[in-house]
């Protein structure tokens, strides 16, 4: 019996002169990365020779690389106005009207939502700069926090988008509002393939008065997905949205098709390294997302 093999956008599909087709899912992996030294600067220069990557613990061929990927941006900007973080709601205004004018490009696009008591949307997808800076005029204040919430629909709102999914929070950590949980804000933020930066508005210096599983949670999150997080107050509030743009400037893209290709929808491990050490003795970071849901077959 002859067989053929047909490749059509992404999926192989085995066919034969008797009975149905058969279709393997080949979903091209992405993965962006950053490399830093022991001072925190970006590492440019490296190339895809450089990189080893692994899945659940076996070798995969990078099939892709790209060097400070220029892959547009899709950006959620989700700030906190509740009742913690109202002494600082002016400051982080002003400091998310110099970073999105910073930072955005033709190319990109910014998603402008507030969360308190509830999640609101301020300002849908766009790369208009004053529409933005409007809707940074218009943010409302409520009592509680819902930020595992905003942080599973900032999440959602990226899923369908191309490109870097990106999702800027600016909170305290503190969770007051019941609803969805961290662990369902995790999973959706892995899901969607979003990465998150978190910067942590410190209430008070003191741990005593802190949430400080709040911001490990917010930190965990950041890590998780590949993004970072920073502490901030009202001294430094511009420095951590420079990192932030900093840092998504200087990603490498890598790109795999994995050797397991069953859609059991199941959680891959993800691991990126450097095939050789820094020079001179020194240190590098390498940082991606942890892994990604594999599809499943319905």
């Amino acid at each position: 019996m002859k067989r053929l093999l047909l490749v059509v956008a992404g999926v192989m599909t085995l066919s034969a002169q008797q009975g149905p087709p058969i279709q393997v899912d080949v979903h091209l992996v992405n993965v962006f990365v950053n490399v830093t030294d022991a001072a925190g600067a970006p590492v440019g220069g490296l190339g895809k020779d450089d990189f080893s990557l692994t899945e659940d613990g076996r070798a995969q061929k990078i099939s892709y690389f790209e060097r400070e990927t220029e892959m547009p941006l899709s950006v959620v900007l989700a700030i906190d106005t509740s009742g913690s973080v109202h002494k600082d709601i002016g400051i982080e205004k002003d400091a998310a009207h110099r970073f999105v004018h910073a930072l955005m490009r033709t190319v990109d696009q910014l998603d402008l939502i507030d969360f308190n008591s509830e999640v609101r949307e301020v300002v849908p997808f766009t790369n208009n700069v004053r529409r933005i800076d409007d809707g940074l005029e218009n943010l409302t204040m409520g009592p509680a926090t819902a930020l595992y919430e905003a942080i599973y629909l900032a999440s959602q709102n990226l899923s369908a988008r191309r490109g870097r999914k990106v999702l800027v929070v600016i909170s305290d950590g503190g969770n007051t509002h019941k609803g969805t949980d961290y662990p369902a804000a995790l999973e959706q933020a892995l899901r969607d393939e979003v990465m998150v930066y978190s910067i942590i508005d410190l209430p008070i210096r003191a741990d005593a008065g802190r949430d400080t599983a709040g911001e490990h949670a917010l930190i965990t999150l950041s890590q998780e997905t590949g993004g970072k997080y920073y502490y901030a107050d009202a001294t430094n509030l511009d420095q951590a949205f420079r990192k932030v743009s900093e840092d998504l400037r200087t990603q490498y893209l890598l790109g795999y098709y994995p050797t397991n290709r069953s859609n059991d929808g199941q959680f891959r491990s993800i691991d990126v390294s450097l095939t050789q050490p820094a020079p001179h003795g020194s240190a590098y970071t390498v940082r991606n997302r942890t892994g990604y849901y594999a599809n499943r077959t319905r």
